[in-house]
């Protein structure tokens, strides 16, 4: 049976593919090439991909990134498609749901909406519950930059609070739609927010998401 994280990586090679590798895409400074790179050198080199959270470890992750976004672009979408190399720990299911499917719809939905006239994907319930099961997890991690409290609201009621304190913004939407905006895409993002507009403006003021 396929799995979420595979169903997305197969997507998101096909959006790379499609757009080609001088493509706009919302990850800022990104194009289509740089994104692939990224998605690569997440997979290959470990060793360097800390550079995400890890401030010490930047340096050294935008130089293998550049080394990965030198190939060519038809090599970087085929590594994409045929995953992680052996023995990495991403090839256990698992593992690879866990890790990669928030990660591949990200970065899909970062090609999709850098195009005019992007329309939301329309997911399935059973998707839409992978999402915010994630979303419950990572939501303090996720919003622990905001200047104001924050509380993420499934349409059906559920709630995750990724930021405690006043005042108070709600953001209402569907998983997929939240978990673009905890991610830091909070301009592409299609949800509700409700709140103090001073409130609503300074969480504007911030990009939310994992990285520094």
């Amino acid at each position: 049976m396929s799995t979420h994280a595979k169903r997305e990586r197969l997507l998101l090679a096909e959006l790379l593919e499609t757009a080609g590798p001088e493509a706009p895409t919302l990850c800022e400074g990104w194009l289509t090439r740089d994104l692939a790179a990224h998605v690569v050198m997440r997979e290959r080199r470990p060793d360097a991909a800390g550079g995400v959270l890890i401030s010490l470890l930047r340096e050294r992750m935008e130089r293998v990134r550049a080394e990965f976004a030198a190939k060519p672009y038809e090599e970087l979408i085929q590594l994409i498609r045929t995953g992680p190399p052996r023995m990495s720990p991403y090839g256990i299911k698992p593992l690879d749901e866990a890790a990669n499917t928030v990660e591949f719809f990200v970065h899909a939905e970062d090609v999709r909406r850098a195009q005019p006239e992007w329309t939301p994907r329309e997911l399935d319930q059973v998707f839409e519950n992978a999402l915010w099961s994630r979303l419950e997890k990572g939501a303090r991690l996720l919003g622990r930059k905001s200047p104001v409290g924050l509380v993420l609201r499934r349409s059906n009621g559920q709630t995750a609070v990724a930021h405690r304190g006043v005042p108070v913004v709600t953001v209402t939407a569907e998983p997929g739609e939240l978990t673009m905006f905890a991610f830091g895409r909070q301009d592409a993002a299609r949800v509700d927010l409700e709140g103090d507009k001073d409130a609503i403006d300074r969480l504007h003021t911030v990009r939310l998401g994992v990285g520094m």
